[in-house]
């Protein structure tokens, strides 16, 4: 299916050339008017709302409303103003909102106001105008324990609910109007900054929880905090019909002691209809008698067909061979030790269909496509055998995350990982490491390979120098993708491909959450050096990719192929790039503003690149991507032109983030940030600056106080495929 119909940003002076602007009569202008083009007007009704579903609900109630008597009725149709999405409608202020509130406060029944963080409280209590709200998202929003009380009191039709739990929430502060509501809620979403219950145990019709632990071990003053919770009769939080329970921490103990208040009463009693049970947790998180208890009852009593546990808790365990599913549809075994033999005897059972199975997640998974010996060396090759099985049981995978391991194919005709995967004509996100999808053998229409120049850094930007290749010119047939390589074919099968991310299966990036930024790098795996221009370029056949991550690619030598990318990936909208060619000088600048010249619908901006430097020339080039929203830089050692940053965000005017964490001095950086501030805060409300030395032992309390809409967004790097279920919430 093609992408929907994109309009432009409505405002009434734009409008005025395709709408008739006047109030005179409902017909659209004769024909003999029309001599340079269809009017809109006279489009059907249903392609009109069509249209109009795409332009913000601030632009549509308050300006394009105002145009003519025929998009007077249409935008107050109820299929447009029924459902009200703020999230991310940065032009929204705080006047702006809370006059959408006054017009059509009543019709609204589902409000997404997530990640609204420039909204301040009184302009959130408005939400308790619409009395008719089933559905509201106001996480990320600045609510208090007495703010939610006053909205919830008079929402008696809310059945579903997402909110942040910040310190100083106070679950005694809810009155007893706000109670009865929370008790006819059936979907809670709830972000924890603070140990807390959160408003779980007055939600006694739970069907779908959704916890997100954000909680730091310590205070700003280096107070640590406890993870124990007050335990009472009326407190404990009531499960007897959930059906989806699902919990994602941040890295921190903290996270984890809480995490298991929540889970103690699920071992104590497993719902019989639950049948998704997800938790993501970084690093080790040892298993206790209460969550064996758990995992023992749901093997015996409940029907799974979401599942995603805690590595240690399937490392070495029978576990899966005992769980039951029913038509999966998401799963996801991500650092598990898991042995292509237990994968396809536990979970795809020796073969059996797994057609309803959309999102599988294999992640770090090293063995995953290996015998069951766990013996496997990084340079060993996949068995083809079990991707064949896992391909041919699972054919109608949507979402495919095979990244941070290293999968190498042997040789043989239809073999090739790539080849294997191109079966899976109905792909539309991947994540693979970059080794994978290297011809397994030179080809003949290009020379072999040299080991490209990197650096591997070692403290303070000291380097490696591994070996010299020479760099051929920018019009080399490096650039130009060949049709004999594994890569193109699997790209040529895959065509409606909307996110595709190639990450070194070394790479780690430079960027903290909750721990210093200083680290050292590994060394790319010696087969990615055989991944270069050509590669690249082969992804400007993906005419529908909208996300797009590269990195660790050491052989890029002119980065010839973000140019093709550029030019043919028009729907192109986040673009992550991190570590390419030779660590020690950034080889691809020139190709990067070509590229960037083309990329007219691009919204993100991600780049980490040690010694890059921010100047000018690239502050012009990224100037012409006119829909540019948030841009985070991640360079060590690197450097910026402060002047040329302010004339970048003077030119584009829908940037709101702008991130840079380089080498620069603390004065320097300080000084630029308050410029920003001052000049643009006033006019761009969600306006976010941080401007930090990355190597700074400050850096982990900045980061903390960046909206986490953006820092789980953009600011740190992480592979998104197959992360969470399927339209797990919104």
């Amino acid at each position: 299916m093609p992408p929907p119909l994109r309009l432009f940003r409505a405002h009434p002076r734009c409008l005025r050339h395709y709408f008739d602007t006047s109030y005179d009569g409902d017909a659209p202008p004769a024909a003999a008017s029309m001599a340079d083009g269809a009017h809109l007007l006279g489009f059907s009704d249903e392609i009109l709302l069509h249209i109009l579903s795409h332009i913000p609900s601030t632009d549509l109630v308050l300006n394009v409303r105002r145009t003519c008597r025929k998009l007077a009725v249409l935008c107050l149709d109820k299929s447009l103003i029924h459902t009200v999405l703020l999230q991310k409608d940065y032009e929204a202020s705080e006047d702006k909102v809370k006059q959408l509130v006054r017009e059509i406060g009543r019709e609204i029944q589902q409000l997404n106001m997530a990640g609204c963080y420039w909204l301040s409280g009184s302009t959130i209590e408005h939400v308790a105008r619409c009395r008719g709200l089933v559905k509201v998202n106001l996480s990320g929003c600045r609510l208090t324990s007495l703010r939610l009380s006053k909205m919830l009191s008079v929402l008696q039709h809310l059945r579903s609910l997402a909110i942040d739990v910040s310190p100083g929430f106070d679950a005694s502060q809810l009155s007893g109007e706000c109670k009865a509501t929370l008790s006819r809620v059936r979907e809670l979403k709830q972000t924890l900054y603070t140990p807390s219950y959160g408003v779980v145990p007055c939600c006694t019709s739970l069907e779908k929880l959704l916890l997100y632990f954000e909680i730091l071990d310590r205070t700003r003053e280096g107070a640590i905090l406890s993870g124990q919770l007050m335990v009472g009769q009326s407190n404990v939080p009531h499960y007897q019909n959930l059906r989806v329970f699902y919990a994602r921490l941040a890295p921190g103990y903290i996270n984890q002691e809480v995490v298991r208040l929540y889970l103690a009463v699920l071992s104590d009693r497993t719902p019989e209809n639950l049948h998704a049970f997800l938790i993501s947790v970084p690093g080790s998180f040892a298993e206790s008698g209460a969550t064996k208890n758990l995992l023992d009852s749901m093997a015996r009593n409940v029907v799974l067909d979401a599942l995603q546990l805690p590595k240690s808790w399937l490392n070495g365990s029978s576990l899966l061979q005992h769980m039951r599913f029913n038509n999966p549809f998401y799963f996801s075994f991500s650092r598990c030790t898991l042995s292509g033999g237990h994968l396809i005897q536990r979970v795809i059972n020796g073969g059996k269909d797994l057609r309803s199975l959309a999102s599988l997640n294999l992640s770090g998974c090293v063995h995953c496509l290996s015998p069951d010996s766990l013996l496997r060396k990084a340079e060993d090759d996949i068995d083809s055998g079990i991707l064949e099985t896992l391909v041919a049981a699972c054919c109608n995978l949507r979402h495919l995350n095979l990244s941070a391991a290293h999968h190498h194919s042997s040789e043989g005709p239809g073999r090739h990982l790539c080849q294997l995967l191109a079966r899976l004509r109905h792909l539309r996100s991947l994540s693979l490491p970059v080794c994978s999808v290297a011809d397994s053998a030179p080809r003949a229409d290009r020379a072999p390979a040299q080991p490209a120049m990197h650096a591997v850094p070692r403290g303070f930007g000291k380097k490696v120098r591994v070996g010299v290749q020479s760099c051929p010119g920018p019009f080399s047939s490096q650039a130009v993708p060949q049709p004999s390589s594994v890569f193109w074919s699997l790209l040529k099968n895959v065509p409606f491909l909307e996110r595709l991310e190639l990450i070194g299966s070394n790479f780690s990036s430079a960027m903290p959450r909750n721990e210093p930024a200083i680290r050292n790098s590994l060394p790319p795996c010696s087969r990615a050096q055989n991944v270069g221009d050509s590669e690249v370029a082969a992804i400007g056949q993906l005419a529908f990719l909208r996300h797009l991550t590269l990195a660790q690619l050491p052989s890029i030598l002119t980065g010839s192929g973000l140019v093709s990318i550029g030019l043919q990936c028009q729907q192109l909208q986040s673009l992550s790039l991190a570590n390419l060619g030779m660590m020690g000088k950034v080889v691809y600048m020139s190709a990067l503003s070509d590229m960037l010249k083309h990329c007219k619908r691009l919204k993100d901006l991600r780049l980490e690149q040690p010694y890059f430097s921010a100047n000018a020339q690239f502050f012009q080039a990224l100037s012409q991507c006119s829909a540019l929203q948030r841009l985070c830089l991640v360079s060590r050692s690197g450097t910026l032109q402060p002047e040329a940053v302010l004339a970048f965000m003077a030119r584009c005017l829908h940037v709101v983030v702008c991130h840079m964490f380089t080498g620069e001095s603390l004065t320097t950086c300080k000084s630029l940030q308050q410029s920003l501030l001052r000049s643009f805060q006033a006019e761009r409300p969600a306006l976010n600056v941080v401007i930090f030395p990355l190597l700074h032992e400050g850096l982990t309390d900045v980061i903390r106080d960046v909206p986490m809409v953006h820092l789980d967004e953009i600011t740190l790097f992480k592979s998104r495929v197959a992360e969470e279920p399927p339209n797990l919430w919104w």
